[in-house]
């Protein structure tokens, strides 16, 4: 067994990683689909079944008793400690219990004729163009556009949530420097404070949103606490939007890399549910998440002793073959597609039914607005993260 990701020639560091991750993957699957890294003090997985099988592991856990944490008098460290993500059973059911009241299917799925009217909006906007930077005058502006108006954040506030979220979402990286933890205080600090304000007009005269519902939800007496409501806010304008912003400008990247699968999805779009899930699998815009070892535990023949940290590497399971048939190939009609996009266990991402939503809309109206849309560009680059996985920008045509 390899002694860790240098012995192998892997560096997530590395432009070369960033700009294609899914090689070296393969390498360390190959290699030993679990193997403890000393330098990044982590247990990489990469084989879907162990992933799948791990996700749902009780002994693991989003948070731990004595595990490291964000310096609770933070403002980015308050928000960890009060958000649905970083906790597990028994606060974990009860918080989740109240957000499912106020996120209900029927309440996304009737989002599906609004979505699409902001998704025409902004292409009008750039039609006489004739170009645009697909990321940042659609993919990035119609997630963001949408999860605001669910949870009711009035259009003068819009602009900043954006750069907000991208503050904070950078100390989930595996590294986050000093200056990254200084901007995710400042952005929870000011987003906080903000979501305090329109929290406190709800209270006084509900609507019909999101955040409103969240001051109502009530699951056996219990309500949210304020700290509560505000992190959980935070992580639905976050968790909203950022990974379906990076899916849907990574999937069009996919289509472009592949125009006889677009061309397909224009002759067939029934096929754009399967189109959806095929791009969650393919570029995964969420490429690992961590999990703590709660109790010692014993796993296919690996001691994982409590304390340490197991990283889940969604994408390489994404790309198993062992689990998908020519894993690297784009296919849209793709069937058996359990891929991990959302993980999976109690953990599985509760905006999942929004995003898929999102995307569907989004590939349906370019292609039915803008049949001659193509790249402008020969190379794209990559934003250097790697849990993350986004475009600096997308150029094209139309």
């Amino acid at each position: 067994m390899p002694k860790g990701l240098r012995e192998l020639g892997i560096d997530f560091q590395s432009p070369a990683f960033i700009a294609d991750p899914y090689p070296a993957y393969d390498i360390l699957r190959q290699a030993s689909p679990i193997v403890f890294d000393a330098d990044w003090k982590l247990w990489f997985v990469s084989a879907y079944e162990d992933i799948n099988t791990l996700l749902r592991e009780r002994r693991l856990g989003r948070d731990m008793e004595g595990a490291p944490k964000p310096d609770p008098h933070t403002p980015f460290g308050r928000f960890h400690h009060n958000s649905l993500m970083e906790k597990e059973p028994p606060d974990h059911t009860r918080l989740r219990s109240l957000v499912n009241k106020a996120f209900t299917p029927a309440r996304i799925e009737a989002l599906r004729p609004h979505v699409s009217e902001i998704a025409h909006r902004l292409l009008d906007a750039v039609l006489p163009r004739g170009e645009m930077d697909l990321l940042a005058d659609f993919a990035e502006p119609l997630p963001v556009m949408v999860i605001a108006e669910l949870l009711g954040v009035p259009e003068d506030g819009r602009a900043f949530l954006r750069p907000w979220s991208h503050a904070i979402v950078a100390m989930y990286e595996l590294s986050p420097s000093a200056e990254d933890a200084r901007k995710a205080n400042r952005a929870v600090s000011e987003f906080s404070a903000y979501l305090q304000g329109l929290i406190g007009e709800r209270r006084l005269a509900p609507r019909e949103d999101l955040i409103s519902a969240l001051v109502e939800a009530e699951e056996e007496g219990s309500r949210l606490s304020e700290d509560e409501l505000v992190a959980t806010c935070i992580l639905m304008l976050n968790a909203g939007h950022e990974a379906t912003v990076n899916a849907i400008a990574n999937g069009m990247l996919a289509f472009f890399r592949h125009p006889e699968q677009y061309d397909l999805l224009k002759k067939s779009p029934e096929l754009i549910k399967t189109a959806v899930e095929e791009v969650l699998r393919y570029d995964t815009p969420l490429q690992l998440f961590r999990r703590w070892v709660r109790e010692d535990l014993d796993y296919q023949g690996f001691h994982f002793p409590k304390g340490e940290q197991l990283a889940l590497l969604y994408a390489a399971g994404n790309r198993d073959p062992a689990r998908f048939p020519n894993p690297h190939s784009f296919d849209i009609t793709r069937q058996d597609n359990p891929h991990l996009g959302f993980g999976a266990g109690i953990h599985y991402c509760v905006g999942a039914p929004l995003a898929r939503l999102e995307m569907q809309v989004a590939f349906q109206v370019l292609m039915e607005r803008l049949p001659n849309l193509r790249l402008a560009a020969r190379t794209v680059e990559y934003r250097p993260n790697f849990v993350i996985r986004g475009l600096k920008a997308l150029p094209v045509l139309f």
